[in-house]
């Protein structure tokens, strides 16, 4: 088996993670990984982050050096795009009429960004951050617009925000929710991150209803809400979610549901064909349920697993989702997972107010999960408080002179 060729469609961090882990584990053969941008595989994080604001060069943005991959005996197939499976034959096809042949299969498509469905919300003049391209186009904008208008108010938005208002760019956020992040963080914990932007000069209007995107030439110069007033701007950020790349996954017949569907080995319904990043949707053994999972960190752990199991191996991914934000002079870090009222208390440790805090999101005293702003070194605290199950008093939960380790 280890001898045999290996095939990764989709060059990003899963991608490129996985052909390392196969190469650690043992795989001899040949592996191909094959990506539809010119650029070699490279972490997104940066780009919305570091990368976007000017602290750090493009070099640190990929995963590998170029040379890695030959080094390592992959073969790396960048600008191509894959048309077709072809599980019978066990064969992937290029837009160029190749066809390669697979032992083993994993997409690792990624997502794309959604349009909004308004006119002018698929024009090329809009801004969106994907791509590494992508934030190279935003960098360019905030050196020379003076006002930017953000559509969406997630985590790229408020990112990107922040990014802005650093280079004393003047910033508008439109969202139709009444509050930032509310699906994610709840309305006890987004408040705050409205109070952040604000703080910093942010002019946030909530519960925003859009109804046209004003394009001018090659130009995205302002928007047209519900009530027919009009915000002018210099340039229009579209930040309002990706959607799982599964046409492919999906012609070829395998199970997708919001993402192509996978075990908690991340095996599809085809024993060949796996999945990882953002466009597995996994089973996850200590959830007892499939969850698609749009952050870095998956992209980074799945692979490990993939590629055991790739090999013959049968291991499971049971880490917890976990993803962090950097805003301003706030950083913050996500670990856990609750659907919107899936809990039935928020308990805060800490100063919310003074943006140094941890929140827990419960239910019947068990947390489901855990967020530390400004507080380090806790993550691993956290896990294990979620992943005892033990039901925590409240005012044990909320009082920092009890340590972390002791609630459990």
């Amino acid at each position: 088996m280890t001898h045999e060729q290996f095939v990764i469609v989709g060059a990003g961090l899963a991608g490129a993670k996985t052909a390392e882990a196969l190469r650690a584990q043992g795989h001899s053969g040949g592996l191909v990984l094959i990506g539809d941008e010119a650029d070699h595989p490279y972490d997104r994080p940066p780009l919305s982050k570091e990368y976007l604001t000017g602290k750090s060069g493009r070099d640190k943005v990929y995963v590998h050096p170029r040379d890695w991959y030959a080094e390592q005996g992959v073969d790396l197939l960048l600008g191509r795009t894959v048309t077709g499976i072809d599980r019978e034959a066990r064969t992937v096809s290029l837009s160029s009429g190749t066809d390669i042949p697979y032992a083993k299969l994993l997409l690792s498509t990624g997502s794309r960004v959604r349009a909004l469905p308004v006119p002018g919300g698929d024009s090329t003049a809009l801004l969106t951050l994907r791509r590494l391209g992508d934030s190279d186009r935003i960098r360019g904008a905030l050196e020379t617009v003076r006002h930017l208008l953000i559509v969406g108010a997630g985590w790229i938005g408020l990112e990107v925000a922040a990014a802005a208002r650093a280079a004393d760019v003047a910033v508008t956020i439109l969202e139709a929710a009444e509050l930032p992040l509310l699906r994610v963080l709840g309305p006890e914990i987004a408040r705050s991150f409205a109070d952040l932007h604000t703080d910093h000069g942010v002019d946030l209007r909530l519960g925003a209803s859009l109804s046209e995107i004003i394009i001018e030439g090659d130009r995205a110069v302002g928007v047209r809400l519900a009530d027919r007033s009009t915000i002018s701007a210099d340039a229009v950020l579209v930040a309002v979610g990706i959607l799982p790349n599964i046409e492919l996954a999906s012609a070829a017949g395998l199970d997708t549901d919001n993402g192509i569907t996978v075990d908690a080995g991340l095996r599809s319904n085809d024993p060949d064909i796996f999945a990882a990043g953002d466009v597995a949707s996994a089973f996850h053994p200590k959830l007892g349920r499939h969850i698609r999972v749009e952050h870095w960190a998956n992209a980074l752990n799945q692979p490990e697993v993939a590629a055991a199991n790739m090999l013959g191996a049968h291991r499971e991914f049971d880490r917890l989702p976990y993803f962090y934000t950097d805003q301003y002079d706030l950083g913050m870090e996500y670990l856990g997972y609750v659907e919107p009222g899936g809990y039935d208390d928020v308990v805060i440790r800490g100063d919310l107010t003074g943006r140094q805090y941890l929140a827990f999101w419960t239910n019947n005293g068990r947390v489901l999960a855990g967020m530390n702003v400004n507080v380090w070194d806790v993550v691993d605290d956290v896990r294990a408080v979620i992943e005892s199950g033990a039901q925590i008093p409240r005012e044990r939960l909320a009082d920092p002179s009890v340590p972390l380790t002791g609630l459990i």
